[in-house]
């Protein structure tokens, strides 16, 4: 719960070893585990949601300039949780720094509650059983893979982050008045709530 609302903490970490530790010692219900890593999530992402949606926009105006999220940038985070905001929040339950940020960017980034709810709800339930029921079944053996296997994401992740940044950095100026358009048009009334 507390890695979901913004507080960068080792949360999958747990979720394995209490998994792994379910799996050879029987002393804990893996369904139990597994309800209540989705549960802390999904309450985590609300409360991140929530922080974000009541403070994100004061913090980015008075300190965004400062960190290079001038207001061009930070239309371009609204244009993209318009656009991708459930995939984002969804998939970024799968991202480790991303996870305990994208419910504060949906926050932030106005990303309408129920929407944020639904993709929020069906990432922390396919996380938590994904890890939750992967450690248990591979019990102690997640040792042997989990090394190869977090040494290959990591690889895979950061060629993705630099695939992505030259990619903005290439289209940043398209991007930016795409998304300068697109926000300058909708009406108030329109705009994501």
């Amino acid at each position: 719960m507390l890695e979901s609302s913004g507080i960068p903490l080792p949360g999958e970490t747990i979720l394995i070893t209490a998994s792994i530790y379910a799996s050879t010692t029987h002393g804990l219900d893996i369904r139990a585990i597994v309800g209540c890593a989705a549960a802390g999530a999904i309450l985590g992402d609300n409360i991140g949601f929530w922080v974000g949606r009541e403070f994100g926009q004061r913090l980015l105006t008075r300190w965004g300039p400062g960190v290079g999220l001038d207001e061009r940038k930070q239309k371009l985070g609204q244009y993209l949780f318009v656009k991708y905001g459930g995939a984002i929040v969804f998939f970024g339950r799968f991202v480790a720094v991303l996870r305990a940020f994208a419910a504060l960017l949906a926050g932030v980034n106005r990303l309408a509650p129920w929407r944020f709810l639904v993709f929020n709800a069906a990432g922390g339930i396919l996380w938590a059983s994904i890890f939750g029921f992967g450690g248990y079944l591979l019990g102690e053996g997640i040792h042997r893979i989990a090394g190869p296997v977090g040494w290959a994401a990591l690889a895979i992740a950061l060629v993705g982050a630099i695939l992505l940044w030259r990619f903005f950095k290439k289209h940043e100026e398209r991007l930016l008045a795409e998304a300068e358009t697109a926000m300058d048009r909708q009406p108030a009334t329109a705009k994501p709530i």
